[in-house]
């Protein structure tokens, strides 16, 4: 049986509900029980509750989206969003958030100890998120490095942006500040932008401070 971090499970031998909190190990998982009290046991020792499929468990869809009109063609806005799980707080949920109009092929990749693992490969279109990775918050510590790579893609007559690549290990002080709304996840989270525009370069000053120099 395949278990996720937040998956809400029942007890086979126990009257026991709660939801996975933590990944022990391949065997082994934590589950929360109403009372806030996280219990080590077997993952055969568990059964999945059904309830709804979130919608990133949606058949991705290789059609190319409706180009958007071009006077209305937002090209800035790529984010990892960080959201914790409505019914745990110690579990963490990541985004890819595309607020762009263009098409995004993402690539999500874990990396720990020379160890590699592709969690999530699929399109992202504009103005909608994808759940990529879900980790314990309190072994931030121990989460792996992010590799993300990102491709633009639109039928609108506007030139592709270059690829975009992200390389990044988390660490607690990432997500010390304050949350944010995060409004295509209709919740409160980090965000962490991975197009950071180019900084603007002022001619004129770069001018003075070169005669300066001199």
């Amino acid at each position: 049986m395949n278990l996720n971090l937040g998956d809400f499970v029942r007890f086979v031998d126990e009257n026991i509900e709660g939801y996975i909190t933590k990944i022990i190990d391949k065997d082994t998982i934590g589950v929360t029980d109403s009372n806030d009290f996280e219990i080590p046991v077997q993952a055969s020792k568990v059964t999945l509750v059904h309830g709804d499929i979130p919608e990133d468990n949606a058949v991705v869809s290789n059609r190319p989206q409706a180009a958007p009109p071009v006077a209305e063609f937002k090209k800035e806005g790529v984010y990892l969003a960080v959201i914790t799980d409505q019914h745990s707080a110690a579990v963490a949920h990541f985004h890819l958030v595309n607020e762009t109009s263009f098409q995004l092929l993402g690539s999500f990749t874990t990396a720990k100890a020379g160890h590699f693992k592709g969690e999530f490969a699929a399109l992202i279109a504009p103005g909608t998120t994808k759940k990529v990775f879900s980790a314990n918050l309190g072994d931030i510590q121990l989460w792996p490095e992010f590799r993300i790579d990102i491709l633009f893609s639109t039928a609108a007559d506007i030139e592709p942006l270059p690829a975009l690549h992200y390389k990044q290990q988390l660490r607690g002080k990432d997500l010390s500040v304050a949350k944010v709304d995060i409004p295509l996840l209709k919740q409160k989270g980090w965000l962490i932008r991975l197009d950071e525009p180019a900084p603007l370069i002022d001619a004129q000053l770069l001018k003075e401070s070169f005669f300066k120099a001199r």
